[in-house]
């Protein structure tokens, strides 16, 4: 493990529609949300250097607040694109030559901790591709254009997709190349991997590693917070 170097880029250049701000300044117990997401990452073993994505208005906040909370392990920024791939793609390409791994994470699951982070950088080592994800507790329908269900899923088949997601360097460049040279827009990484073939390897995550999205959430994630015993 000691010749495996882990750049986690951290997705926050999102647009924050759904929350009507701006989601990793919103405070959490008084506290920006994406601290949260930064400090896991920062104790994470296994992560040895952070690229941070965002929108080029919010990098002087973003270093106020790094100096703040004392994260040493950010060491550059990359301007956020259009949509999230390319937001993705742009911390990919200014990862360093020791680069072995990426573990991409958007910055609003700020709920993550450390040991989940681990979990996935270790099961990259060994499948070479690896996202958190939890088995699906609904039952998933498929509709048509006018709401009608058209279909019953198997849930026994079905997990929810979490970050990070973790890739062995070569993988995730030939995945990105494919993706470019065909003009394609994934959601998520995993998708990348897929797109050419090759298989992600799923491991059990938390359910509350959870999506910051819409107002409601807050009250939840603060609640969440609260129960956990570190404090920033």
């Amino acid at each position: 493990m000691a010749s495996q170097f882990v750049s986690a880029v951290i997705v926050a250049a999102g647009n924050s529609t759904r929350m009507g701000t701006d989601k990793i300044f919103l405070t959490l117990n008084a506290v920006p949300a994406i601290v949260y997401t930064l400090k896991a990452f920062e104790c994470a073993e296994s992560i040895d250097e952070v690229i941070l994505v965002c929108r080029d208005e919010h990098v002087s906040t973003l270093r106020e607040i790094i100096k703040k909370y004392k994260v040493k392990k950010v060491t550059k920024f990359a301007p956020g694109g259009r949509f999230r791939q390319e937001s993705a793609f742009s911390g990919i390409n200014i990862c360093g030559t020791r680069t072995t791994h990426y573990a991409v994470h958007d910055a609003a699951r700020c709920l993550i901790t450390s040991a989940e982070i681990d979990s996935a950088v270790r099961d990259a080592f060994v499948h070479g591709a690896s996202s958190l994800g939890v088995p699906c507790k609904d039952t998933i329908k498929t509709v048509d254009s006018q709401n009608f269900v058209v279909k019953s899923l198997d849930r026994s088949v079905l997990w929810n997709i979490q970050t990070p997601q973790v890739f062995a360097k070569d993988l995730y460049l030939a995945a990105m190349d494919a993706a470019t040279r065909a003009g394609a827009d994934y959601t998520d990484d995993c998708q990348l991997i897929e797109n050419i073939g090759e298989r992600v390897h799923i491991v059990k995550g938390s359910y509350s590693n959870l999506k910051l999205t819409t107002p409601d959430d807050i009250a939840v994630f603060e609640g969440i917070l609260r129960q956990r015993s570190d404090s920033i």
